[in-house]
């Protein structure tokens, strides 16, 4: 067994703990669009408005998954499976986002937008991982 997989088994094994993780993550993200990054939206390059409505959808997926790591004891890959979708349905719509701004956003932008790209592209492997396990 690779060192990755040691990682991550315990996640699979335990898919509460990836909805967790999700969920927090993306309050986390919901947080810093909305208390942080709209704040300095000179700094970043993207309008508040946008800021704001990546922000929405980031609270709405951490209700989703805070909500099914609690609730969901059956059939978990297939709200696992919803979820993955979504992140990667946002991760989609943040590089659009990116895309369209090119011409304003800022290097410090572009750095937070890659970083939270990095993180939940990880997790949407995690999540492809425990769904088709």
């Amino acid at each position: 067994m690779s060192w990755i997989q040691s990682l991550i088994s315990p996640l699979i094994v335990r898919h509460k703990r990836i909805f967790l993780i999700d969920g927090l993550g993306a309050l986390l993200s919901a947080i810093l669009l909305i208390a942080v990054l709209a704040r300095f939206e000179e700094l970043i390059g993207i309008p508040q408005r946008t800021l704001y409505f990546l922000s929405g959808i980031a609270s709405f997926f951490a209700v989703y998954s805070l909500a099914c790591s609690f609730l969901v004891l059956e059939r978990w890959r297939v709200f696992l499976k919803i979820i993955m979708l979504a992140n990667i349905g946002y991760c989609l719509l943040t590089i659009g986002v990116l895309l369209y701004f090119s011409q304003s956003l800022t290097i410090l932008g572009l750095v937070y937008f890659l970083a939270e790209l990095s993180v939940i592209g990880i997790l949407i492997w995690i999540e492809r991982r425990a769904v088709y396990s």
